[in-house]
């Protein structure tokens, strides 16, 4: 079977299975449970079908063993978290008061399961370019992998830092919200390093491309750019709507957000 047909089977696979679980438990986070395994799934598909075939698989290999380490942390994080123990994302509970049951199951179809899921695919699909356009590592795939590993490092830094503060919260030592260490300089630096994982995954797909001959249009910008760009709008809007129940948690959380930028990683803004 083609390496894409195998992945968009898997992806429907695992979208029913989402599906059919979270009526059957009433718990919409299976998404979110299968965020950090599909994409990992997907490049290995990908990366093994250039090993089969004999391909230049150096590219792959470096994207699989990068998405793997993506990965892994993110999964280590979400368990930690009790994501895998039957906790629902509280986001989902607050957009289920919201809404009547059928609306909701109509946007859990469409958007928790079809979206999310059609995007995990989207965002592995430079692997798919790179397994199309096989050509040579370069020291172009060198650099964006160490960038890769330090963004990784960086979300890795800013999650410790989360999970430190919500367990001193949890203990009596601490309240309100995070706004020290990384989240002095970002309200969601962990959103950004996220993000920027995945433009640069992106960016060596588009590497190898541009080095089997492609040019600027269909190389460097071609049409997996899609994933990153609407992993970015998903990212943004989820932000947004987390933000509208942190402020009405928090009174002084709009201090917060006036001085501080909201997921790209800036010095501290003064008030006047």
């Amino acid at each position: 079977m083609d390496p894409l047909t195998l992945v968009v089977v898997v992806a429907a696979v695992a979208s029913g299975a989402c599906w059919v679980l979270s009526i059957a438990t009433r718990d919409t986070s299976w998404v979110d449970r299968a965020w950090s395994i599909v994409p990992v799934v997907y490049v290995w598909i990908f990366a093994i079908a250039a090993l089969t075939a004999g391909f230049d698989a150096a590219r792959l290999i470096v994207m699989a063993v990068l998405a793997t380490a993506w990965g892994a942390r993110l999964t280590f994080n979400f368990a930690r978290k009790g994501g895998y123990t039957g906790t629902e994302d509280y986001r989902w509970a607050i957009l289920r008061g919201r809404m009547r049951p059928w609306q909701f199951q109509a946007f859990n179809l469409l958007f928790i399961i079809g979206f999310q899921m059609t995007l995990l695919v989207l965002i592995t699909l430079p692997a798919h370019i790179a397994l199309t356009t096989p050509a040579p590592l370069t020291v172009w795939d060198a650099l964006f992998s160490v960038l890769f590993l330090a963004l990784l490092t960086g979300e890795t830094v800013a999650d410790q830092q989360q999970w430190d503060f919500h367990r001193r919260k949890a203990a009596g030592e601490a309240s309100g919200f995070l706004a020290a260490g990384l989240f002095r300089y970002s309200r969601h630096p962990n959103f950004f390093f996220e993000q920027s994982q995945w433009w640069v995954f992106y960016a060596i797909g588009a590497t190898g491309a541009v080095a089997s001959g492609a040019g600027f249009i269909g190389g460097a910008l071609n049409w997996t750019i899609i994933g990153p760009i609407l992993l970015t709008a998903l990212f943004i809007g989820s932000t947004i709507f987390t933000e509208s129940i942190s402020a009405s948690r928090y009174p002084e959380y709009a201090q917060y957000r006036r001085t501080t930028s909201m997921i790209v990683p800036l010095p501290p803004r003064a008030t006047t």
